[in-house]
This record gives structure tokens, C-alpha cells and sequence, in this order.
């Protein structure tokens, strides 16, 4: 029997769950259209249209974006959830979060910015890093 089938059905379903296991490193950017869970290591920026899981194993080393996201592990960068964003008790991130919804756990830890409200607002910085961000929001003082 073959691993891989020739007459699969290679259509887009959102039913179906991407998972990147335990053990996985992943360099470079990582899109998904549907839900995708990750226990292994992401080197990149993860943007996904549906739910992110992200397991006690995982570490990310670069930005996030997703609609729902669960956070267990370590993230290095910052997190944009147009929805509800839940940080668990074992979750380490280092970076600035915007979301419309935050729910974090007793003993995970957080090193950065929060910002809270609508969607459109979260987003509308997409695609900007941190130090961008961080001047859009808080201009210099014009000099007399």
C-alpha cells in the first residue's frame, strides 16, 4: 500500500486539521486556510484564516496571525487574533498581542503590550513590525 494516493482529493477542506507534530522544525512562513495545530517548531511568521492550536510542545520564532488562537506554548513575536486569543497556564510569549477577546491562565507568561478591541482595529497594523507599529500609534511631539 502506498503512502502517498494519486486519486486523493486535493480540495481544500475545512473539516480537515493540519497538524505539524512534536519533532517538525519548519523554516520559513506557514498560511492555512483552515484549522492547523502545532506542536513542533515554526521559524517564521504563521498566519492562519480559521483556529490555531499551539501545543505545550511548540515554540514560534516570528509573528502570528489567526481568527481563534489556543497558546500552550512559547512564541516569540507578536499575536494578532481577530477573535478570542487563549493563553494556557504552560504558554510563553514574548511579544505584543492585539485581539478582540483575551482569556489567559494562571501561570502563563506574558512579556509585552496588550491592546483589546474589534477586529478591523486589530488588523488594521497587519503586515507592520513591532518598532513600525509602535511609531504609527505613538508619534513624536512636533519640535517648535
Amino acid at each position: 500500500m502506498a503512502i502517498f494516493k494519486s486519486d486523493k482529493n486535493t480540495s481544500f477542506n475545512p473539516q480537515e486539521i493540519n497538524i505539524l507534530n512534536a519533532g517538525t522544525t519548519l523554516s520559513g512562513n506557514l498560511n492555512s486556510e483552515g484549522d492547523i495545530r502545532i506542536d513542533g517548531q515554526v521559524k517564521g511568521n504563521v498566519t492562519v484564516k480559521a483556529k490555531l492550536v499551539l501545543g505545550p510542545s511548540s515554540r514560534v520564532e516570528g509573528n502570528v496571525v489567526a481568527t481563534n488562537c489556543d497558546v500552550s506554548g512559547t512564541v516569540l513575536g507578536n499575536v494578532q487574533v481577530a477573535e478570542i486569543l487563549a493563553i494556557k497556564s504552560s504558554a510563553s510569549i514574548t511579544g505584543d498581542l492585539q485581539c478582540a477577546k483575551l482569556i489567559i491562565e494562571a501561570g502563563a507568561s506574558f512579556n509585552g503590550r496588550s491592546k483589546m478591541g474589534p477586529a478591523q482595529e486589530n488588523f488594521k497594523d497587519h503586515g507592520k513590525t513591532g518598532a513600525e507599529t509602535k511609531q504609527a500609534e505613538d508619534p513624536s511631539p512636533a519640535k517648535g
